[in-house]
């Protein structure tokens, strides 16, 4: 099948050429017709499949042009950089049709958004925060909505967005279309589903955790954060093959660190993203890594996620995630459109355990390597990392360190004296009353 199949219509047809765009993906295929009918629709595909074209692409087939002020269409995602993705994609797809769309977020003039919004829109994409604030000044009227999509749904509720969400919800026309994307159905999404949608229509492509199949997937077992430097320097040295790289890392003080340490060395070859930054600096980032301006860039989960870097060669779990499928959304970032791409993973010891709940959720195990000879081994721990060391031995000797194995196994004495041995059970004080008697 290809896009002439779905019978878009001229204008449509004509955007898709100039994007050079031929096959609709699975996801895109099937949203289609649902989307088509009016029905309400919860669609579940892994990051990378198409999901932001499943709806646009239907939705717009339908939109009619119209002078009227209120918009017709919402759309509500997690993060601000996925609100300009989605306009961006929107003024694609709408080059030859007399559409209006605005993005609206926070961090910005409210005030432009309400001029902007007062002139007449047709689509309106922004964070659920925003677009419940401009609701409540009385601007931003809900009664001619026909159709609400949320984008990343999941995303948005471990944000704590799902207030703001309800609330919109609530105040929409009862008669409207829901169409809902998420990369997984969790027990929170399908409240929210059951609280909202009129029996919808399921469309899950490829079960949660199952990776893209031209993705390959390794890692190595690094006992430090110092360590993990040391090993990312080495690999990043070679351009030719690290052509371009997403490392994610779980905090922002942690990705500000992380570049400091690698700056010296790449230059102005390497970025960080996070929420902490300017704006206007998050969005010139992720322009020149769109660009290749940029070979490397240290990102969060929340600032990456749902963004469509496209072409990237490789992404590095500089440490694990706390929750195994958000390693499924950090390797999808690579081998998308169907090309190959590779995805590595830092592993220490403690995040071995999240390694095991990665490769059952998806059914598959990572490829372990030893850590290249020529990359020093650290013997000091980060204030972060010292809680976790409850055995001066921790670190073994260096011989064990380059192995895909635990680093470290405790002495029988060790496991004796740490188990609650008698001499190290101090007897408990009584307690004495006011007075100064016993008890």
């Amino acid at each position: 099948m290809t896009f002439n199949d779905l019978l878009l219509g001229k204008p449509l047809q004509n955007a898709l050429n100039d994007l050079e765009f031929i096959y609709p993906t699975e996801i895109q295929r099937q949203s289609f017709p649902v989307i088509l009918s009016g029905r309400d629709m919860v669609g579940v595909a892994q990051t990378g499949t198409g999901k932001t074209f499943a709806y646009l692409l239907p939705v717009l087939r339908q939109l009619s042009f119209s002078l009227q002020r209120n918009p017709r269409i919402i759309i509500i995602v997690p993060t601000r950089e996925l609100v300009v993705q989605v306009i961006n994609e929107t003024e694609k797809l709408t080059r030859y049709l007399s559409v209006r769309s605005l993005g609206v977020y926070g961090g910005v003039n409210m005030n432009t958004q309400k001029q902007i919004i007062s002139a007449g829109t047709d689509i309106i994409a922004g964070t659920p925060g925003r677009i419940y604030d401009l609701a409540m000044t009385g601007i931003l009227r809900f009664s001619a909505i026909q159709k609400l999509i949320i984008d990343e749904v999941d995303e948005m509720l471990n944000l704590g967005f799902r207030p703001q969400l309800e609330a919109i919800m609530e105040t929409l026309p009862a008669r409207r279309q829901n169409i809902c994307f998420s990369a997984t159905l969790t027990e929170t999404v399908e409240k929210v589903i059951m609280g909202h949608f009129a029996n919808p229509e399921m469309i899950i492509v490829a079960p949660h955790g199952t990776p893209l199949g031209k993705i390959r997937l390794y890692g190595y077992h690094v006992p430090n954060y110092h360590t993990k430097i040391n090993l990312l320097k080495h690999l990043l040295q070679d351009a030719s093959v690290y052509e371009k790289v997403l490392v994610f890392v779980d905090s922002k003080k942690l990705a500000d660190r992380l570049y400091e340490s690698i700056h010296p060395i790449f230059g102005e070859e390497a970025g960080v993203i996070h929420s902490n930054k300017a704006q206007n600096t998050r969005l010139s980032t992720i322009e020149k890594f769109q660009q290749g301006t940029l070979r490397i860039l240290i990102a969060t989960d929340i600032i990456a996620r749902g963004l469509d870097f496209r072409e990237i060669s490789h992404v590095i779990n500089f440490d694990m995630p706390d929750e195994p499928g958000d390693f499924i959304h950090r390797v999808g970032r690579t081998g998308r459109a169907g090309k190959e791409g590779t995805a590595l993973a830092f592993i220490n010891e403690p995040e071995q355990q999240m390694q095991k709940k990665v490769e059952v959720l998806m059914q598959k195990e990572l490829v372990i390597y030893d850590l290249p000879g020529d990359v020093e081994i650290s013997k000091i721990f980060t204030p972060e990392e010292r809680p976790r060391l409850y055995d001066k031995n921790y670190l073994g000797t260096p011989a064990r360190l380059t192995g895909g194995g635990a680093f470290h196994e405790k002495s029988a004495k060790n496991r004796q004296e740490n188990s609650g041995s008698p001499a190290l059970k101090r007897p408990k004080k009584k307690s004495q009353n006011r007075s100064g008697k016993k008890k």
